[in-house]
């Protein structure tokens, strides 16, 4: 099959213009909600269920059925039977991965009742593109894929979820959500939606202190301050965020840090080798939006640091330490480490990246 080429930012706009529609009772007769990224299926089967039914006649007309408990047929019965109440009723299919038979609903799925509107929230994977399933929802349906964010996808997604809140949040507060929880969207979202409860009355910018505050996320010692210290060479400042590390491993995974390093130190080598390139062979130096896109930076701020520190790093010396950095991440894991503990190999990379 095929590799998809449907991107995160692909769904996160294809989820937007299905809640509208949905918002407007603008509704299709399935849904085929697919992928890795659970958030949107939750989300869109959610608003589904909470909203194309009065809640008097959910209690008649509104079925949910869970995929490892049923098989295609007993769906297919269901869809095709006459509301108990009203004109239109629902049936929401969750862990419709596990659906025996699944292929089987695309003959519901290529000729669907006017009174049924089904949901098939398909987690963890896509249903297979070739089937007469997935070509019968496409055609008279709606497909949602759900694609995982990368990395360097989720701050500008969280920039725009917390904007259309009517809040801002600052780089850093961006830097210390996205280290600390990676890009697990529901728990970002989770930890988010309590935030914003907590926040005071006329608060409209969320801080570090506010991260510090409420989701108990460091301000000072973090990857993003130790990144801070290393781009600027500040020694002491390093070793000292280092120390904590040590003192608290399982908040501070040396895996983690070292990710981090090796995206810093990957970014001062395309900035350091775009410059060669202009100062020997006359290519024009990318302008800012050029080079966050190369980047993949989402903040003009951060830009600005990152062309200040390429200075400070020669490319040759840059690239013995992504060497490393591939080096101390086969330690990170247990190869050659020689029995130290994840702190004193930290400190070990730093003198190293430092000497």
């Amino acid at each position: 099959m095929a590799k998809s080429t449907i991107k995160f930012k692909d769904t996160v706009v294809a989820s937007e213009v299905l809640q509208k529609n949905i918002a407007a009772r603008q509704y299709a007769p399935v849904y085929l909600l697919m992928g890795e990224e659970g958030y949107f299926i939750d989300m869109l089967a959610e608003q589904l269920a909470t909203t194309v039914l009065g809640e008097a006649e959910r209690s008649f007309s509104q079925i949910v059925v869970y995929g490892r408990d049923s098989d295609a047929g007993a769906v297919t019965n269901l869809c095709r039977q006459m509301p108990m109440m009203g004109v239109m009723q629902v049936i929401i299919v969750r862990e419709a991965q596990h659906l025996k038979q699944l292929e089987k609903l695309s003959v519901y799925t290529s000729k669907p009742q006017a009174t049924t509107l089904l949901v098939l929230c398909h987690k963890d994977k896509n249903v297979d593109k070739r089937s007469a399933l997935y070509k019968s929802v496409l055609s008279g349906g709606v497909v949602l894929e759900s694609v995982r964010p990368r990395d360097y996808e989720i701050g500008t997604w969280l920039t725009q979820f917390i904007t259309a809140r009517g809040l801002s949040i600052d780089t850093k507060a961006t830097a210390m959500l996205v280290e600390h929880l990676g890009t697990d969207i529901a728990r970002i979202t989770g930890e988010l939606d309590k935030l914003m409860l907590r926040l005071p009355e006329g608060v409209k910018k969320i801080t570090e202190v506010e991260i510090e505050e409420n989701i108990g996320i460091s301000r000072e010692y973090n990857n993003y301050e130790l990144m801070k210290a290393v781009g600027v060479r500040n020694v002491g400042r390093a070793m000292y965020i280092a120390d904590h590390f040590a003192k608290n491993p399982k908040e501070h995974p040396l895996l983690v840090t070292i990710l981090s390093l090796f995206g810093l130190f990957r970014e001062l080598f395309q900035i350091n080798y775009l410059r060669w390139l202009s100062q020997r062979k006359g290519v024009p130096f990318p302008s800012d939006s050029e080079l966050m896109g190369i980047l993949r930076v989402n903040n003009i701020y951060a830009l600005n640091d990152l062309k200040q520190n390429a200075a400070k790093w020669d490319n040759k010396k840059v690239f013995s330490i992504l060497g490393l950095l591939r080096e101390y991440d086969g330690k990170s894991k247990g190869m050659n480490a020689g029995g130290a503990t994840d702190g004193e190999l930290l400190k070990e990379l730093l003198l190293k990246i430092f000497a």
